[in-house]
């Protein structure tokens, strides 16, 4: 039981490292996330990596989103 504690707990901190793309992108669309993952797994080995690229360009866009969304208040809160 305490191992599959520590499996989920370490899936769950590996998500929230590698940017949420998959996680975010499965909401969104409203698929599961392991089939966003296999795509993109499947799909980089077909094309010779360029999913990876779009990967990338999401995980730069989501992180730019969620510190604008931070930084920014609204006007009455100031």
């Amino acid at each position: 039981m305490e191992f599959t504690k520590w499996i989920v707990q370490g899936k769950a901190f590996i998500e929230r490292q590698a940017f949420g793309v998959c996680t975010w992108l499965g909401d969104a669309l409203g698929v599961s996330t392991s089939n966003i993952r296999l795509y993109f797994i499947y799909t980089a080995f077909l094309t010779i990596g360029s999913p990876v690229i779009l990967y990338l360009i999401l995980a730069f866009w989501l992180n730019i989103r969620s510190y604008h969304r931070r930084r920014v208040s609204p006007f009455w809160d100031q």
